[in-house]
């Protein structure tokens, strides 16, 4: 294995956004099998310190294959659009505006129930944006524009996280 190669040549899959989580989990299980650190214990130093590259390589690649949003701006950047979220924030207005309806929804917010259906609003929302990933990404092969879906479901994500927050303190 090379520890130059993609995430996806190393789990030996397709460059595709749409990936198979059981089959990620059990190739994940069994590159980390073949190059555990602990198998290399007494090897020569070389191979100790290569193992210990590898199994952190592999851990990295899991973690952005597994995440979709991880995933899809990885994807972007290979194919020459990169997300850039801290120097781009440019979003459609109706984007914009769904925002600002959410923010003002979460203020106004009181219960439990209340909670539970904005975050089943939001759910359904990323759910939409990945599948609108992996359209651009699959079928349309158009980066930019999965880019720009990347960037929004980075704000629902956080937004997720924040009605989250606040069923937490509800739960207190």
């Amino acid at each position: 294995m090379n520890l130059q190669s993609n995430d996806f040549q190393i789990f030996g899959l397709p460059e595709r956004f749409a990936v198979e989580r059981t089959d990620l989990d059990a190739r994940w299980k069994e590159l980390q099998r073949q190059a555990h650190p602990d198998r290399f214990a007494s090897a020569d130093p070389a191979s100790q310190r290569q193992a210990m590259q590898w199994s952190v390589r592999i851990n990295e690649a899991y973690q952005r294959l597994k995440d979709p949003v991880k995933r899809a701006a990885y994807l972007c950047e290979m194919r020459g659009a990169p997300i850039e979220a801290e120097n781009n924030t440019a979003m459609p207005a109706d984007f914009l505006m769904q925002q600002m309806q959410w923010r003002e929804a979460l203020d106004e917010a009181e219960g439990v129930d209340a909670l539970e259906r904005m975050a089943e609003e939001v759910a359904e929302a990323r759910r939409e944006r990945i599948g609108e990933l992996q359209r651009a990404l699959d079928e349309q092969g158009d980066a930019a524009a999965a880019a720009r879906q990347v960037r929004a479901l980075m704000f629902i994500e956080r937004f997720a996280r924040d009605v989250e927050d606040r069923l937490d303190q509800q739960g207190q």
